[in-house]
């Protein structure tokens, strides 16, 4: 087959599957986790329900599909405001990683809709993955800032990690301010005992 073939066939199946997940995604978000089926995503996608078959076999297996590239997604941005934040000061790229994690905490998908949803969504192995990628993520930070006296030296940068996910992952943010508010109160946690 010819390099230009494949590369169209890849780049056709790839847009089919992004466009059946935001379709998805969209469904649930208008209708609810129990308002969605394969016909109606299908139909919100724009190809026929044998189509859709070929890429996924049921409902849940494409609202798992969204989740993982969601939580990607989720994970290569964090790792982006890491990169591009003041790279010369450890504690500022700390709190503009944290910051955003709380954003995204704040602004789960499903939410109101369908407690369900996040139930089932968070039961594959790639969740615990990407938990894993953003507590290395923030160890690496607060182990930086350790360095650079901004950060307490006294308590494992593992630790501190976990006080910081399970902190800002657990809270129940209303608004943006909020999440500010209680990034504040981490960070202020973390630093260093006088």
């Amino acid at each position: 087959m010819p390099k230009l073939w494949t590369d169209t066939v890849v780049a056709h199946r790839a847009a089919v599957r992004d466009a059946t997940l935001d379709a998805a995604a969209a469904l649930v978000a208008e209708h609810g986790l129990t308002g969605v089926t394969m016909s109606g995503i299908a139909e919100a996608t724009g190809i026929g329900r044998a189509t859709l078959y070929k890429y996924f076999p049921d409902v849940e297996a494409i609202l798992r599909a969204w989740h993982e590239r969601h939580v990607q997604r989720h994970l290569e941005h964090l790792t982006a405001i890491r990169d591009t934040a003041d790279g010369s000061d450890p504690a500022t790229r700390l709190a503009a990683v944290l910051t955003a994690y709380a954003g995204m905490a704040h602004h789960r998908p499903g939410g109101e809709h369908d407690g369900h949803l996040a139930v089932m969504l968070h039961r594959g192995d790639h969740v615990s993955d990407a938990h894993q990628h953003l507590h290395a993520l923030i160890r690496d930070l607060i182990t930086d800032a350790a360095r650079a006296g901004q950060v307490r030296g006294d308590v494992p940068a593992g630790e501190l990690a976990a006080y910081c996910q399970h902190a800002l992952g657990a809270a129940t943010i209303s608004t943006g301010s909020a999440a500010e508010r209680l990034v504040t109160v981490v960070l202020d946690g973390l630093r260093p005992r006088p």
